[in-house]
């Protein structure tokens, strides 16, 4: 039964404008709020990026250009783009082949699996560094076995490429799960029963609900594998010209005094970051504008109908998908 006080008008529309007031912050706490972040923005990214490419041009365009063609700094960009371009493929099949099983299957063991792509989240990749070194090694569990086979992957390329797959390992895949659980596979289903192979309704149906997802996990692993010190610094041996990456180099150079030269160095590696940074920024105001376009579409589901064109490109009959689009 309604109180009688609080079925006047005016007791309501004070309770209102009490509630209002409760919620609603003053105006100096918003701006103290937003004074302390961009505080900490400006002292913590903002100065120390400025600082890196100050001190790398502080001798001029001439000298910045001269330390990035020098042989070793070369050779340690040609290596970290070569890791990132084979460690992102690798974490991207991973990602997808991972999140398909886990949000689209149930199965004994689906627990451990979660927690086991966590691993690199709370290992050091230092520890990881040195687990491979140990395993893989020349006194190692299998370092033996590969050094009669002519096998190096310990202080050569390819330990360098997997320590920073490790490290990247649950980017993609940690991206990937939460947003195909949400979607469920009512969509995989229906392409399967309307004629559609495997291939098909991942390429036509699952790629282009996770496409977004999928794209931000491909720029933070490939980010965090351009950058990756702890795990390579252990499994490169730190060979000049052979396995160092710029973070490697950048070391290297700072603890012999050449101030200049490893600033230049640096500065490429955060100018890879900025670029990411842009791109991530593009991708992310891309899906909000789709998703804002996919709001304004008619009551129906939005991609029901284009979904089942693409099934019925696949090798289903008309009458098939107009059942697939709720018509008799």
């Amino acid at each position: 039964m309604t109180s009688p006080a609080l079925s006047r008008p005016g007791t309501q529309t004070g309770a209102a404008t009490r509630i209002r007031r409760g919620t609603e912050e003053s105006p100096w706490v918003r701006r103290l709020l937003i004074g302390i972040a961009l505080l900490f923005i400006a002292l913590f990214l903002i100065l120390p990026l400025l600082t890196v490419f100050v001190e790398a041009l502080r001798k001029g365009v001439g000298a910045y250009f001269s330390a990035l063609r020098d042989p070793d700094a070369w050779s340690a960009i040609k290596l970290t783009l070569l890791t990132a371009a084979i460690s992102v493929p690798m974490n991207v099949v991973f990602g997808v082949a991972a999140a398909w099983a886990l949000a689209k299957f149930e199965f004994r063991g689906k627990a451990i699996l979660i927690t086991l792509i966590d691993l690199p989240f709370s290992v050091s990749p230092v520890v990881a560094g040195l687990s491979y070194v140990l395993v893989l090694g020349a006194q190692g569990w299998i370092g033996p076995w590969l050094m009669d086979h002519d096998i190096q992957i310990i202080f050569a390329v390819p330990g360098v490429v997997i320590a920073t797959a490790f490290v990247t390992l649950p980017l993609v895949a940690r991206e990937l799960i939460p947003l195909m659980q949400a979607q469920g596979s009512d969509e995989e289903q229906a392409a399967i029963v309307l004629g559609a192979s495997g291939w098909q309704t991942f390429w036509h149906v699952t790629l282009p609900n996770i496409k977004w997802g999928l794209l931000y996990g491909v720029i933070l692993a490939n980010a965090r594998a351009m950058g990756e010190f702890g795990a390579v610094s252990v499994v490169s041996g730190h060979l000049r010209g052979e396995t160092n990456t710029i973070p490697l180099q950048v070391e290297i150079l700072y603890n012999q005094f050449q101030i200049q030269a490893g600033f230049a160095v640096a500065s490429l590696l955060a100018l890879l970051a900025l670029v990411t940074l842009v791109i991530k920024s593009v991708v992310e105001w891309r899906h909000e504008r789709e998703m804002k376009r996919l709001a304004d579409l008619p009551s129906e589901r939005p991609g029901q109908v284009a979904d089942a064109v693409l099934i019925a490109g696949a090798g289903a009959a008309p009458s098939d998908v107009a059942r697939a689009n709720g018509r008799p």
